[in-house]
């Protein structure tokens, strides 16, 4: 095959404060920065799906022409400038046709401000163009809000099965395999089946039951059926009425086909009670680490879920570092703060130098900055490479980065956001996480891939911030009428 290839990914949360403008698919926010052409051969060895897409089409012997590839940080909806400026590029290299399909490396929790389902919309102006028969296949990430617009203008979709998404490039390969079968004649059908109720971020690690059970089993249940089965546990700070897990598959066999869906469905309901997960203010997360910590070898981890960069926090909230300081932690590091002006002020004192810094601050929250006294131990230009599962071999550029030192606690300070995933993020600023007695990572499980293997205990803090540990919290105007806005509770009914 010939195959045109391209990638625009965001995952959007409608209740955060800030969105995604062009600029922000420029710099990647802690993914690849904006690439066009040739330049996506060079993620043919990074974790993506772009990246095990390519690898595997080039084994094969297909042709590849490449479109462009871009991400965001996750935050509030993207711009219509920044939609119509990178869809209408794929479109236009669609326009020009020369290729027998499409291959889309998507994330699938899209809202753009100008409409609610950026994948679907995308998906629509490419059928528009290429016409209903030639093959189209996208790669979604486990936290699509996948959509009936997507379902209808795709030949495939299939979703990561691993949270930390240590499978990205796995996936991008499976993608392959389907564009295959459709394009040697084979006729898939498609079966959906949409969940009831929305399933809070943190209880959605593979690491963890029941979405460990559940995710091992889908290679199963793909045998036995013939088909490839999804199971996206969707994004649950989306605020429109296709949000929510889906549960969908691809195979030539429609009866088994639908008894596979229909039967996983079944067992993701029942287990419903289950998809929650505890959670601990700040002072009684870090109280509880302090008490682990003791005669530990290794970091007690604190994960501080809800200024998560990853699921639209800006990673400013300060909650956590004011318990730290309270109970007088020592050998505690935290990542990361996002505070351009405190790192710029940090490169002009230089290091070793001791100064007042006002740091970090949720104006949305009504959350002030924190005064604090530091002393300057690294700085750092930002840039790094993840050696971690997740995101292998990707280039971070965080701008200016600094380590700061407040009385036990070091704290890396960047001028852009970025999920705290890897281990490098801390090290590029001097800080050893193996060294340290309590870590507190912004992340909400993706931390869990690099970080897991060297940690005593894990908590997860619920401390004010963007995003919502429990989507029940979380002030819904528009979700499907009847949807359970977390596992168990009541269904939800507009006003």
């Amino acid at each position: 095959m010939r195959i045109l290839i391209a990638g625009f990914q965001h995952e959007t949360n409608t209740f955060a404060p800030t969105p995604a403008d062009y600029r922000s698919f420029l710099h990647g926010g802690g993914f690849p920065a904006l690439c066009r052409g040739q330049a996506l051969f060079e993620l043919a060895e990074v974790n993506l799906p772009l990246g095990g897409f390519i690898s595997a089409a080039q084994s094969a012997g297909h042709t590849l022409v490449p479109v462009l590839w871009a991400a965001a940080a996750p935050s509030a909806a993207v711009t219509e400038e920044a939609f119509e400026r990178l869809a209408g590029e794929i479109v236009e290299a669609a326009r020009q046709g020369g290729f027998d399909a499409i291959y889309l490396d998507l994330h699938g929790a899209m809202v753009c401000a100008h409409c609610d389902d950026g994948e679907g919309e995308l998906l629509s102006r490419l059928r528009e163009v290429v016409g209903p028969e030639l093959p189209i296949a996208a790669s979604l990430d486990l936290h699509a809000n996948v959509t009936a617009g997507m379902l209808e203008h795709a030949s495939a979709l299939v979703a990561y099965r691993t949270y930390p998404h240590v499978d990205m490039a796995a996936t991008g390969a499976r993608a392959l395999g389907l564009l295959e079968r459709i394009f040697a004649g084979e006729r898939l059908y498609h079966h959906a089946v949409r969940l009831p109720f929305l399933i809070p971020i943190n209880a959605g690690s593979t690491m963890l039951e029941p979405a460990a059970s559940v995710y091992a089993g889908l290679e199963l249940r793909d045998r036995e059926s013939a088909a490839t089965l999804s199971f996206a546990a969707g994004f649950p700070a989306a605020d429109f009425p296709e949000c929510g897990p889906v549960v969908w598959g691809h195979g030539a066999d429609r009866a088994r086909l639908v008894e596979a869906v229909e039967a996983l469905a079944a067992e993701i309901v029942a287990l419903e009670s289950r998809w929650s997960v505890p959670f601990l203010d700040a002072f009684d997360a870090v109280a509880e680490a302090q008490r682990l910590a003791q005669g530990a070898s290794r970091p007690v981890v604190i994960a501080d879920t809800q200024d998560n960069p990853g699921a639209g926090g800006d990673a400013s909230t300060v909650g956590l570092l004011r318990a730290l300081l309270a109970a007088n932690v020592e050998r505690a590091a935290l990542g990361l703060i996002c505070d351009p002006e405190a790192a710029e002020l940090a490169h002009a004192a230089g290091e070793g130098a001791r100064l007042r810094f006002s740091l970090g601050g949720t104006p949305s929250l009504g959350e002030p900055p924190l005064e604090v006294d530091c002393e300057v131990i690294r700085l750092s230009d930002g840039c790094c490479r993840y050696d971690g599962p997740m995101m292998h071999g990707t280039l971070a550029e965080l701008g200016p980065c600094a380590q700061l030192r407040i009385q036990g606690v070091s704290v890396l300070v960047s001028s852009r956001k970025a999920q705290l995933i890897d281990r490098n993020l801390l090290r590029m600023v001097g800080i050893e996480p193996e060294r340290m007695a309590i870590l507190v990572l912004k992340s909400s499980v993706h931390f869990r891939a690099d970080f897991a293997p060297i940690s005593e205990a894990i908590l997860v803090a619920k401390v004010p911030g963007p995003m919502a540990a429990d989507p029940a919290d979380l002030p819904w105007r528009r979700l499907g009428e009847g949807m359970r806005s977390k596992p168990m509770g009541m269904p939800f009914s507009p006003a």
